[in-house]
């Protein structure tokens, strides 16, 4: 009989990879055996130091919740305002709309990686730590490998998380985003805000550590971002009080900046053989709407609802599981990766004509129920089918 060292091996230990070992976790006996791989360098990423802000909405907090991974520090999201600068229409998404205490919530990175971690610590996955994994399928065979630090181990299913980039670059923005907080002089407790300028769009949302400040992600160009980068706070201040707009007020920038460039990758096939690929292994999204890490829970919650049958016996042959795993989030990947790529390139044409459109578009949301609710859903949840 093959060796198998064991019957899951998560690659990754960022929120989407611990969320898959806490799912994991809270199978009942026979529990299924789990590693999970991670790739130490605080030199390069330090979770309990990242200052970034994740965007989650309401299918994520409930999913959190069902793991007892909720963190408390948090800011609710319960109105949504989109808007296209220079041009007329705008939408309004409210929580009473859809009877739930708010639309989303902004948190802070290391706070759901803590919470995450906290859970898988004292839980019964083991933990592989050292040189990034590297995962190979082994035709014919009951397992795939792992190896890392030398050593070499067998899972009979291997889920990438982190752990790989995605295979296939659809899409170059030409943008990088810039990322920091600042306090506004008219806070407005519970708003977020989605603005779309010629640049790129800009999000102003609820802060969930600082006191009535704003979390601030501005896509623009590279160039662009570089200039901002390099700016003075109060040169900075500036510069993101008139490219928003009045509607709150003057801003004052609190931490430093940062950026990061913009791409649309994907992995055409998120199974292979044994090899699963999920989270920010399988795309990576534009930040508009902030749709990728939920994105990445949902890849989560579908591998454990496609495995629940295979893991009562893991000795079988997981391709019948794998394959409904991946026809099970095909609409979902795909819609959210469409809205996500269509709605910062289709307000950035600079095209007058299409300005317009959007922004009629935008006030036709505004002002009809049956339209707006089918976006306001996605955002909320996700697809479900």
């Amino acid at each position: 009989m093959e060796k198998v060292d064991f019957d899951i091996a998560i690659i990754g230990a960022g929120p989407v990879g611990l969320a898959l070992a806490c799912a994991l976790d809270t199978f009942p006996d026979p529990r299924p055996s789990v590693a999970l791989f991670q790739a130490d360098n605080p030199a390069m990423h330090n979770p309990a130091r990242d200052t970034r802000v994740l965007a989650l909405n309401h299918g994520s907090r409930v999913f959190l919740e069902q793991l007892q991974s909720w963190p408390n520090e948090h800011a609710a999201i319960e109105t949504v305002h989109v808007s296209q600068k220079g041009r007329l229409g705008r939408t309004l998404i409210s929580h009473s709309d859809f009877n739930v205490a708010a639309l989303g919530y902004v948190v802070p990175y290391r706070a759901v990686h803590a919470s995450l971690q906290h859970n898988v610590n004292g839980g019964h996955t083991l933990r592989l730590a050292g040189a990034p994994a590297t995962v190979a399928n082994d035709p014919g065979s009951a397992a795939a490998t792992i190896t890392q630090n030398g050593q070499t181990y067998r899972a009979r299913i291997v889920v990438q998380c982190d752990g790989a980039r995605p295979d296939t670059q659809l899409r170059d923005y030409n943008q990088h985003a810039v990322i920091t907080s600042a306090r506004a002089a008219l806070p407005r407790p519970g708003w977020a805000w989605e603005r779309f300028t010629r640049e790129g769009p800009l999000a102003v949302l609820p802060h969930p550590v600082f006191a009535d400040a704003q979390s601030i992600v501005w896509c623009t160009s590279p160039a662009r971002a570089r200039e901002l980068l390099a700016a003075d706070d109060a040169r900075f201040s500036a510069e993101l009080t008139a490219h928003f707009g009045d509607r709150l007020g003057p801003f004052t920038v609190l931490e430093p900046r940062h950026i990061f460039p913009l791409a649309l990758n994907v992995s055409r096939n998120t199974v292979d053989g044994r090899i699963v690929t999920i989270g920010n292994a399988a795309q990576t999204l534009h930040p508009v709407a902030g749709q990728g890490l939920n994105l990445g829970l949902r890849d989560v919650a579908g591998l454990m609802r496609a495995l629940r049958p295979w893991l009562s016996s893991p000795a079988q042959d997981p391709a019948l599981a794998l394959s409904a795993f991946a026809e099970s989030r095909r609409a979902d990947r795909g819609i959210t990766r469409r809205l996500t790529d269509f709605m910062p390139r289709i307000f950035t044409s600079g095209n007058p004509l299409v300005e317009h459109a959007c922004g009629l578009s935008l006030l036709a949301l505004d002002l009809t129920e049956t339209l707006r609710r089918p976006l306001a859903r996605h955002l909320l949840q996700g697809y479900r089918h």
